[in-house]
C-alpha cells in the first residue's frame, strides 16, 4: 500500500521539535512506500501546483494529512489546499479521483489531551474538531481512519517524544 504524507506546518525546519521528530522516525524506517511532502517547502506563497497534488495524490492508496493545531483548526495552507485541490469534477461532482482511498489525519497540540473533552477546558473533544476532515473524506469517498494524535507538544518529554515517534512509524506504515 503506497503512503503519501502531506505535511503542512509552516516551521517544520526551523522550530517544530515534534513533527521533525516523527519525521525523522518514519524516514529512518527507509519505506519506499512512504512518499513525504513538505508542503509549505512545495508551495511557497501558497502558489499550489494543483496538477502535482493530483498526481501525487492520484498515485496513494493512503493519504496522511499532518499538522500542528492552530486555533483548532489547521494551518492556513491545509485550507487553502483543500479549496485548490479537492476539486469539483475530480474529486466529487463527477470525479471520483480519491474514492477508495485512506484519509488519516496526524496531528500535534500544545495543550495536553485532558483539554479536550466536553468536561475539559475547551469543551470540545478532537473528534468534533477534526470532523470537518471527516466530512470531506466522506464526500469524495475516501475511507477516515482514526486519527492519530500527539498532544501535549508543549511540555513533552524527551522520554515521550521517543515513544510518539516509535507509535507514529507504526500508525504511517502498519
Amino acid at each position: 500500500m503506497s503512503t503519501l504524507v502531506l505535511v503542512f506546518h509552516p516551521h517544520l525546519t526551523d522550530g517544530s521539535t515534534v513533527n521533525a521528530r516523527l519525521l525523522a522516525a518514519l524516514e529512518a524506517q527507509g519505506e519506499s512506500d512512504v512518499i513525504v511532502r513538505d508542503e509549505y517547502a512545495a508551495n511557497p506563497n501558497f502558489t499550489i501546483d494543483v496538477a502535482k497534488e493530483h498526481e501525487l495524490l492520484e498515485a496513494a492508496d493512503r493519504v496522511i494529512l499532518q499538522f500542528p493545531f492552530y486555533w483548532y483548526s489547521s494551518p492556513a495552507l491545509l485550507k487553502e489546499w483543500e479549496d485548490q485541490v479537492i476539486a469539483a469534477g475530480w474529486a466529487y461532482g463527477g470525479g471520483h479521483a480519491l474514492e477508495g482511498k485512506e484519509l488519516k489525519l496526524v496531528v500535534t497540540t500544545g495543550s495536553e489531551a485532558a483539554k479536550y473533552r466536553k468536561d475539559g477546558e475547551y469543551g470540545r473533544t478532537m473528534d468534533e474538531l477534526l470532523s470537518p476532515f471527516e466530512v470531506v473524506a466522506y464526500k469524495v469517498g475516501m475511507t477516515y481512519v482514526k486519527p492519530f494524535l500527539v498532544q501535549g507538544t508543549s511540555t513533552i518529554s524527551e522520554d515521550e517524544l521517543e515513544q510518539a515517534a516509535a507509535d507514529y512509524v507504526s500508525a504511517i506504515i502498519d
